[in-house]
């Protein structure tokens, strides 16, 4: 089973990474200013994460492929990480999908 690991960057911000079950991860947060902010990210993907119209597949400049998730007012709340194919974007999607509603929180800033 997936997790959501939370942690804190160099510029105090909170982010999150939800990791699958072999330890990789595939979605990450945005900075949050608070861990409130940051847990509320967390439910927004467990509740996001089952609908399939929130993802967004996305190509980079360099053309690797990526996908956004959306909350319902469209903001952005995860990021993959980039892809070699359009099949391994849309094996991420699976896995976030898959993990992340039933994922467990590790805190790392305590």
């Amino acid at each position: 089973m997936g997790k959501f690991v939370v942690s804190t960057r160099k510029n105090g911000e909170f982010q999150f990474n939800l990791k699958a079950s072999n330890g990789q991860v595939i979605l990450t947060s945005e900075g949050y200013s608070s861990k409130a902010a940051c847990e509320n990210g967390i439910a927004s993907v467990k509740k996001n994460a089952v609908d399939v119209n929130k993802f967004d597949k996305l190509t980079a400049k360099n053309g690797k492929f990526y996908f956004n998730l959306k909350a319902g007012n469209g903001q952005i709340i995860g990021t993959s990480e980039m892809y070699e194919s359009d099949s391994g974007r849309t094996n991420g999607i699976k896995s976030v999908q898959e993990n992340a509603p039933e994922a467990s929180v590790e805190d790392t800033t305590v």
